[in-house]
């Protein structure tokens, strides 16, 4: 039996081929029977490809951005023919992360205690008087 590399080639169902390697096992000084490494040589398939006939030109392209930077142009006038300023808006995203993170370190929190109980943390928030939809 030999003890040099023996890359294996397989066909699969879209031509590619597919090569398995086997690596030296060194506390034996042979071949492992695991394949440490895969190669599949084809062309790449990327899953978001453009197609053809769905890609525009440059000018067009231009002009949707300009569209739709217009579009919002009028959405921030709407808003602020309503009342809302930017700043208010800020402030207020501001404080939903804050919210956010402290409700994440109640979380955290919930799930160590729970833990520590053996218990599940849907089991904690009856007991400390939480709604699950909190």
């Amino acid at each position: 039996m030999s003890t040099e590399h023996s890359p294996q080639s397989h066909p699969s169902a879209d031509d590619c081929s597919v090569s398995t390697l086997e690596a030296k096992d060194l506390r034996r000084g042979g071949l492992t029977r695991t394949p440490l490494l895969k190669k599949v040589q084809c062309s790449f398939k990327s899953p978001t490809q453009v197609t053809k006939s769905a890609k525009v030109s440059p000018a067009e392209e231009v002009a949707e951005l300009k569209r739709r930077r217009d579009q919002l142009d009028t959405d921030i006038a709407q808003l602020e023919a309503e009342g809302y300023s930017v700043e208010e808006l800020e402030h207020h995203i501001d404080k939903l992360h804050e919210y956010n993170d402290i409700k994440d370190i109640g979380q955290s929190l919930l799930g160590r205690i729970a833990a520590l109980r053996g218990t599940t943390t849907r089991d904690l928030y009856s007991h400390f008087g939480l709604d699950l939809d909190d």
